[in-house]
């Protein structure tokens, strides 16, 4: 971030980033503030947590930083009421908390399913139920969910990610369609291979040293992975006033990787 925030796209607007200690969340929630919003930082780690929130603070921005757990019904009913409390409101919620395994049904733990589940899938649920009453109260707002290009097609060993997010491109819609009523737009972004940490544990857990995984992962139109910066401007793209008229889409931010 510069050293002040000048920038007004989502000036007086209250946002919740789940996942936002890091990677594309912190990147997220970082542009959020640059373009004015209040923002509440929740990821599972509240170092993490803390260190983004203290971020947008040291450039005169305002952030909390909160630990929570997306999957626990108790954890994200208080992280909504945290912020709400905090900051007088709610407009926007960034569903970006999840994790992969990168297994195949066979390879895959029941643990590790259900774990997947709940953090990529339940999470999106539960920080939404809660979210939605409160955006609503304040006049509406916009809800964006992090798909993935593996929401869309396939993906060799990695059956419990894709399911999930699969799951959440479609549930995006069911929602966009309930809550228009209530002004409020939901969207989904569709990532491809981009760098953050959680990129680098895939090729850890594939066995495969980091340098080749990035090189593999970059095997795209463009010829490269994307950056978590790249995606965040998509987010904002999603949740501001340009994309009025835009609900129940998804955007596929890949470098091309599913246009062939």
């Amino acid at each position: 971030m510069s050293n002040e925030l000048t920038r007004s796209e989502l000036a007086g607007r209250i946002a919740m980033v789940t996942g936002g200690g890091s990677g594309i969340g912190r990147a997220t929630a970082l542009l959020f503030a640059q373009e004015g919003a209040a923002v509440g930082v929740l990821d599972v780690d509240l170092q993490a947590a803390e260190e983004t929130a203290d971020l947008i603070r040291s450039v005169n921005g305002r952030a909390i930083g909160l630990e929570t757990d997306v999957a626990c019904h108790e954890a994200t009913q208080a992280a909504v009421q945290n912020v709400v409390s905090e900051f007088g409101g709610l407009h926007i919620l960034f569903n970006n908390a999840g994790i992969i395994r990168r297994a195949s049904v066979l390879d895959t733990t029941i643990e590790e399913w259900d774990r997947a589940v709940a953090v990529n899938l339940r999470g999106v649920f539960l920080m939404s139920r809660f979210a939605i009453k409160e955006i609503a109260k304040s006049g509406g707002g916009a809800i964006v969910n992090t798909g993935s290009g593996w929401g869309m097609v396939g993906g060799r060993n990695a059956a419990s990610y894709c399911a999930t997010k699969a799951a959440v491109v479609n549930l995006t819609r069911a929602m966009s369609l309930d809550h228009a009523k209530d002004n409020i737009r939901v969207n989904c972004i569709c990532p491809g291979d981009t760098n953050t940490g959680m990129l680098a544990s895939e090729g850890r857990q594939l066995g495969i040293a980091c340098d080749q995984f990035l090189r593999e992962s970059a095997d795209r139109p463009m010829g490269r992975i994307g950056r978590p910066e790249e995606i965040a401007q998509a987010v904002l793209y999603l949740v501001s006033d340009r994309s009025s008229f835009v609900t129940g889409t998804t955007l596929v931010v890949d470098g091309g990787g599913l246009a062939g």
